[in-house]
């Protein structure tokens, strides 16, 4: 059987991409898909994939990053596809592209090499990208950019006073603005 991954890591983006790409090899229905951070291996659909592929398989994923960003993570997914005797086919690696017929172990050889230069880039641009995300946080915070959730409690007060006066629950926070969980929420608190 052949099967596709493909994984972007927000829902807001779009896997049409790599769905696109996967095509040439993949039918859509055996395309796997994920909306989630490369930064762990435990995907929902992903997992699913590793369960019903068997030896002889093929995977087919656009590029190494979509399979992980960690080169720990790419190293061990590699390794307990190949034990499986299920055959990745990465896109971005022209080599897992290859099929011989007895010269397997020149193809592995040359893929190993090439999996320990491209997992390091992708977890290279992981930390890269942590390490932008940090220093965007604190120059932000240094401007007095806040993060977390916004301070309600004068607009909790404002419903509570609302209600003391006769208002219903439902219209006071629809009228302050705030929602109905996040008044009882407080309430409790």
């Amino acid at each position: 059987m052949i099967y596709g991954y493909a994984r972007v890591s927000t829902r807001e983006q779009k896997l049409d991409r790599q769905i696109d790409s996967l095509n040439k090899y993949v039918k859509t229905e055996n395309i796997f898909c994920d909306k989630v951070s490369g930064k762990s291996t435990d995907r929902i659909n992903y997992q699913k994939l590793k369960e019903i592929a068997v030896a002889g398989d093929e995977i087919y994923i656009h590029a190494l990053d979509r399979l992980s960003r960690s080169k720990r993570d790419i190293a061990t997914e590699f390794n307990y596809f190949k034990e499986k005797g299920v055959i990745l086919r990465i896109m971005n690696m022209p080599t897992t592209m290859i099929k011989l017929d007895g010269q397997e172990w020149v193809i592995e050889m040359i893929n190993n090499i090439i999996l320990e230069v491209l997992s390091s880039v992708a977890e290279q641009e992981r930390l890269t990208m942590l390490e932008r995300q940090r220093e965007g946080i604190e120059s932000a915070r240094k401007r007095g950019v806040k993060f977390g959730r916004p301070d309600v409690k004068d607009k909790v007060d404002e419903v509570i006073k609302m209600v003391n006066n006769g208002s219903k629950v439902t219209e006071a926070c629809q009228k302050i603005g705030i929602g109905k969980r996040t008044y009882y929420n407080y309430v409790r608190g």
